[in-house]
């Protein structure tokens, strides 16, 4: 039989669009490898759809909100039809970055100090008070996410207390709850993770961007950022980083592939930052060229991820 690949891109989150630039890249690199794919968009109707297409494996080349949070492979499980990537807990935990920092706590591994602050707390408590209570606790400077977007989408970096309330205001538009992180100065790195039950951490990235914030216009803007290979830590601190990285892997529950980010302080010390369970794969994405680095071509990569789902 002739595996019939679908390649599940687009979708309903704030990243569609890089979510199609991955699908289109990782279509074409299956059809490099001789395999029988078909470009499936997601939508309301995507049972309908996968079932029209006789899709033996759904390659997942989603980002975001029904991409990444586990609802598309809850869906592909009670269809039973194997799927890459990380199943539906450890994509949901992994989408969270809330929930991610409170395994990363229990699992002893190291991430800046947080807090949650929730838009009904600040209703009934006054969003200023909040923040005067907050730059009291926590000092500046101060990141704010939207603990369920990626792709840096609802961050702020937040260096005078007035800037405060707009990032909340921003962070609210995507989510009911907003992370607030210590903002640690130093180095960016990311540690790709590849593998099932026995994961290997591929060459670090260390990433310098072009505007000093790796945002979204950085990640997806060729020559925004330079991805640096290896990273300008010594051979010791990578080791540890790797070792952090597939801990962390683990400490989620990831297969297939994720990508972990962190930063290392001035004294040496790294903490992560989040997980990242379907990263991009698009022509500036940082997993493929990891990827390259440990010699493994993209549309090898593409191969190794087809495995990897059968595995399952």
């Amino acid at each position: 039989m002739t595996l019939k690949i679908g390649v599940l891109m687009g979708g309903r989150s704030s990243e569609r669009d890089v979510s199609l630039r991955t699908g289109d890249a990782i279509y074409s690199a299956l059809q490099v490898k001789g395999y029988n794919a078909v470009k499936i968009d997601v939508g309301f109707d995507i049972v309908e759809r996968i079932k029209a297409a006789g899709i033996d494996l759904a390659f997942l080349a989603l980002h975001g909100k029904y991409g990444e949070d586990g609802t598309i492979q809850g869906m592909l499980e009670m269809l039973d039809i194997p799927y890459t990537g990380s199943g539906v807990l450890a994509s949901a935990l992994a989408m969270d970055k809330i929930a991610t920092k409170k395994m990363l706590l229990f699992e002893g591994l190291p991430t800046p100090r947080f807090k949650t602050i929730s838009r009904l707390g600040t209703m009934s408590d006054g969003l200023e008070n909040i923040c005067g209570q907050l730059v009291r606790e926590m000092g500046l400077p101060l990141v704010i996410k939207a603990p369920t977007q990626g792709s840096t989408i609802g961050i702020s970096f937040v260096r005078q207390e007035e800037e405060l309330v707009k990032a909340f205001e921003l962070a609210f538009k995507y989510d009911p709850a907003a992370l607030v992180e210590q903002f640690i100065e130093g180095i960016e790195l990311t540690a790709s993770v590849l593998g099932n039950d026995n994961p290997a951490a591929l060459p670090l990235i260390e990433i310098v961007s072009a505007t000093g914030v790796y945002d979204y216009e950085a990640k997806y803007t060729a020559g925004m950022s330079d991805h640096i290979i290896p990273p300008r830590i010594s051979p010791e601190e990578q080791d540890k980083v790797k070792s952090l990285a597939i801990s962390a892997y683990k400490a989620i529950g990831c297969r297939g592939l994720a990508r972990v980010d962190f930063i290392i302080d001035h004294s040496g010390a790294p903490y992560i930052l989040e997980i990242n369970t379907l990263p991009g794969m698009t022509a500036t994405s940082l997993f493929p060229d990891a990827a390259r680095a440990a010699g493994i071509e993209f549309p090898e990569l593409v191969e190794t991820l087809v495995r990897l789902a059968l595995e399952k």
